[in-house]
């Protein structure tokens, strides 16, 4: 069965959105990633988007999700990517393993921003994602 893993921040709108589809892609097949926000919000920001689209990924489908939706689905690895959402992450109904990888929050900054994130999270999140489910 394919691993999952949420990826976690506070607002559900650009990092994570990113890390989701990031994952999804670099990983087919061998993880699925969803994420989460612990106050999501109200849409995923443009420059998320636009990053996503530069990059030729699939954009369809992603919106902010509260982290209760997940709370008793089976998730196999946790990624905290703001500091706010690893202090407010709920307690999963059984053990789930989570690593904190902090990104810079490009909310409300310019396109250059979400790109620079966006390469960041390509190149420190997804291989820890490998290493963390031995892929």
């Amino acid at each position: 069965m394919t691993p999952t893993v949420l990826i976690l921040c506070t607002g559900n709108s650009c990092r994570s959105q990113m890390a989701e589809a990031l994952v999804n892609h670099d990983l087919a097949g061998r993880a699925r990633a969803v994420s989460a926000g612990t106050r999501p919000q109200p849409k995923v920001a443009d420059g998320a988007i636009a990053a996503l689209k530069q990059l030729g990924l699939a954009t369809d489908g992603l919106y902010p999700k509260d982290v209760d939706v997940f709370l008793d689905q089976d998730v196999d690895l946790v990624i905290t990517v703001c500091d706010n959402a690893k202090e407010s992450c709920p307690v999963f109904p059984k053990p789930v393993r989570s690593i904190h990888l902090p990104f810079h929050d490009p909310h409300g900054e310019p396109l250059e921003s979400f790109l620079a994130v966006r390469d960041d999270i390509r190149a420190r999140l997804v291989p820890a994602v490998k290493e963390a489910l031995g892929l």
